[in-house]
């Protein structure tokens, strides 16, 4: 599979390229506006959408979604696609949809998660749907969950994730 220099995968681009969320951002916008404005291509995508060929691709306020293409690249020796990568869009799922539900002025970092795998993830799957909603939004804490799909439905990985809400770094 090839993609362009703004490409994550076929089909999704980062329109306004890769890089980290200015900390301005979040003291000027909810993180549905933050989230949204990565999918409009107002903010930047983060660069490990790339390197791993997933993207935010829908932010609803306690719902998120991610699509993911998992790649040869991410084989392990057993010649499935590695466990960190579905790790990894799930953290990724699990914590924006957390991000999803802050006011102006907050931040968040995952504190725990927790996976289960329950089929294999190959890289001939195509494009995989990782769809998380939140569970209970606190004044500190906020907990969700997911679920990893394939493109017939079948049900690759659930998880649950605890992330801590804090006030955002003062603006630079």
């Amino acid at each position: 599979m090839s993609v362009s220099n703004d490409e994550i995968m076929p089909g999704v681009a980062a329109i306004g390229g890769f890089g980290p969320i200015p900390i301005a951002a979040y003291h000027e916008m909810t993180g549905l506006e933050i989230l949204r404005a990565i999918i409009s291509g107002d903010l930047p995508a983060p660069p490990i959408s790339k390197v791993l060929t997933f993207a935010l691709t829908e932010a609803d306020e306690g719902r998120v979604v991610f699509r993911g293409v998992p790649k040869t690249d991410y084989l392990n020796p057993g010649g499935t696609v590695h466990g960190g990568w579905t790790a990894t869009i799930m953290d990724s799922a699990l914590a924006c949809v957390v991000h999803s539900v802050l006011k102006k002025g907050e931040a968040l970092a995952t504190t725990e998660f927790k996976v289960n795998m329950l089929r294999p993830v190959l890289p001939d799957m195509g494009e995989l749907s990782c769809e998380a909603n939140i569970v209970s939004r606190g004044r500190t804490i906020g907990v969700s969950e997911a679920r990893l799909t394939d493109s017939r439905g079948r049900l690759l990985a659930f998880g649950t994730e605890t992330c801590s809400i804090f006030p955002a770094r003062a603006k630079s």
